[in-house]
């Protein structure tokens, strides 16, 4: 295992998302950080694997790989929206007894990890599926048009949203590192309140921020994300800020 100095940002995809959405955000970090996206099965480089329906699984299954690939003596920010966030934090408790250290939590999207989602999508009929997980996102993926990618993508969304829907923490001790919390201003599927519920999620320092948009503010706000995590990382522990 190599000795990595410079700080990583572990990225932890949402549902239905694979470790390519989180590329361009390697040059907008352009020295801030080692942008390091978390890949997991059923997507990508990893098509042909079967995708997790569990979270506490997930991170389980990963950490080795994750371990691997940060480094020796890593210094790394963990981000995860909506499913990511939850799964994010399931890591932050396997790293940090594997000599990772976990600067900061940055969760988005997303309530804190004991509240479980009443609207649902899991299960439904796939025409009534999509439509209900547009209705959550705010948008539709283009490649769900085209049959052969629909047949690629479909699966693996499914299993996520079920893996998001079904979550129970596998500890109820907090974390002991900050917690940022990111959320879109317009976000109809978690309020202002819900996220604010990740301070009772660590014994550290909590902090919040709103930006323009809906659930899925972060396609468009890459470099805004990136802007409120360095902020956060130089403010160092604080306490609640932002809307």
């Amino acid at each position: 295992m190599a000795e990595v100095t410079e700080p990583t940002l572990l990225c932890v995809p949402f549902a239905g998302a694979g470790p390519s959405f989180f590329h361009p955000w390697r040059e907008l970090a352009a020295d801030r950080w080692r942008v390091v996206p978390v890949e997991l099965p059923g997507r990508e480089r990893r098509i042909l694997q079967t995708p997790y329906r569990n979270v506490v699984e997930a991170a389980k299954n990963s950490v080795d790989d994750i371990v691997a690939e940060l480094g020796e003596g890593a210094h790394t920010v963990l981000f995860g929206h909506s499913l990511g966030a939850v799964l994010a934090y399931e890591l932050v408790h396997l790293l940090q007894p594997r000599g990772v250290h976990v600067e900061r939590l940055v969760v988005s999207g997303s309530p804190g990890p004991w509240t479980q989602r009443e609207r649902r999508a899991a299960g439904l009929p796939d025409e009534e599926f999509l439509a209900r997980v547009e209705e959550f996102a705010g948008f539709r993926h283009e490649a769900l048009d085209h049959p052969e990618m629909r047949e690629l993508i479909l699966p693996v969304l499914q299993a996520d949203c079920e893996m998001h829907e079904s979550y129970v923490p596998s500890t109820d001790v907090p974390v002991s590192v900050p917690i940022c919390s990111l959320r879109g201003d317009r976000d109809g599927l978690v309020t202002a309140e819900e996220a604010r519920q990740w301070r009772d999620a660590t014994t550290s320092g909590f902090s919040y921020a709103e930006f323009p948009g809906d659930h899925m503010y972060l396609v468009d706000s890459g470099r805004q994300v990136l802007d409120a995590i360095e902020a956060e990382s130089a403010r160092g522990v604080s306490g609640v800020t932002g809307a």
